[in-house]
């Protein structure tokens, strides 16, 4: 078994940094670029609460990761280091095979970013994975939760609702069939953050986060640090085709609605800026969608084919909620 020194040297050191100081002293040190401001944001994915106890090791490497690197994205921010603090029970961290797989997968997702792991922790205990990110944004640039203006277009990129649909087939709360789970597994265990997007929305977007904890928890986050009010329609929002033939079923809209895990974007624009989002839609290969608008009023409503409004007991993911 490898001491806690070990461990880092041997799965989460690397020979090359972009840090003026990284791994090995008491912190890191790295320069800022001129003009720039650091964008930092932490999440941490618990055993049980957040993954299987049984997950496979690369994909848990890679995803714990990207959930920082979406918080990036709706920044619009370039993320450019981590730190990474592994709460390791005594059996995973004896097993060099579970440790070299998920420092794969966390290595090959940050190197196709260019981020570099310039410090974290290590230490015993039930398994618990803590990242912490630091990103670059232009001066004044960042996007935030608080930039929605009434007339603004809501989009949201991707599609939403598979990651939901298959956490639910995996807790046998409904059954996919093998076609159906092999389109949607990867939306949970593997999300692609869209860094690029984000970066590229800068100057395009008044506001953004991205959709984590369901869309409707999320975008009612804008809503709120906005002081406005919206009205998006069911039958815009983007979703795989597993999911739309099973709408309009309870399962199904909280899928779409509230489900969580998507690790999409969803910001708000100024209508003169429909064509050039058009346009980085089909440069990036991205399905960038209109689903409703910043309105007067108070709150979010949700609207059918119908026009009739839609309610939903739950809004989102709670990470203390039973």
């Amino acid at each position: 078994m490898c001491s806690e020194f070990g461990l880092i040297q041997r799965y989460f050191k690397k020979s090359h940094t972009n840090a003026i100081l990284g791994i090995g002293d008491d912190a890191a040190l790295i320069a800022v670029t001129p003009g720039h401001e650091l964008a930092l944001s932490t999440d941490t994915l618990v055993s049980g609460r957040h993954f299987f106890a049984d997950a496979d090791p690369y994909q848990l490497g890679y995803k714990s990761l990207a959930v920082n690197l979406s918080d990036m994205a709706a920044m619009g921010a370039k993320p450019r280091w981590v730190m990474l603090a592994l709460t390791l029970p005594e059996a995973l961290a004896k097993h060099p095979g579970w440790l070299a797989e998920f420092s794969k997968g966390f290595f090959e997702l940050a190197d196709r970013h260019q981020v570099q792991l310039i410090g974290g922790d290590t230490t015993a205990g039930p398994l618990a994975i803590c990242v912490q990110i630091t990103g670059e944004v232009a001066a004044g640039q960042a996007l935030r939760r608080s930039g929605a203006r009434p007339g603004d277009d809501i989009w949201v990129s991707g599609r939403l609702g598979s990651a939901a649909l298959a956490l639910k087939h995996e807790l046998k709360q409904i059954a996919l069939t093998p076609d159906e789970l092999a389109q949607c597994l990867p939306a949970l265990l593997t999300p692609i953050a869209r860094v690029e997007l984000g970066q590229r929305l800068t100057g395009l977007a008044h506001s953004a986060i991205d959709v984590s904890d369901g869309l409707l928890a999320d975008l009612g986050h804008i809503l709120e640090s906005s002081e406005q009010a919206a009205c998006i329609h069911l039958e815009d929002i983007p979703c795989a085709a597993e999911l739309k033939k099973r709408m309009p079923q309870p399962a199904a809209l909280q899928c779409l609605l509230a489900g969580g895990d998507d690790y999409e974007l969803c910001f708000t624009a100024p209508k003169i800026h429909r064509e050039p989002i058009d346009r980085l839609a089909a440069e990036l290969i991205l399905p960038l969608t209109r689903i409703g608008e910043i309105v007067a009023g108070e709150g979010l409503i949700v609207k059918d084919a119908l026009g009739n409004r839609i309610t939903m007991e739950i809004n989102g993911y709670d990470h203390f909620r039973a």
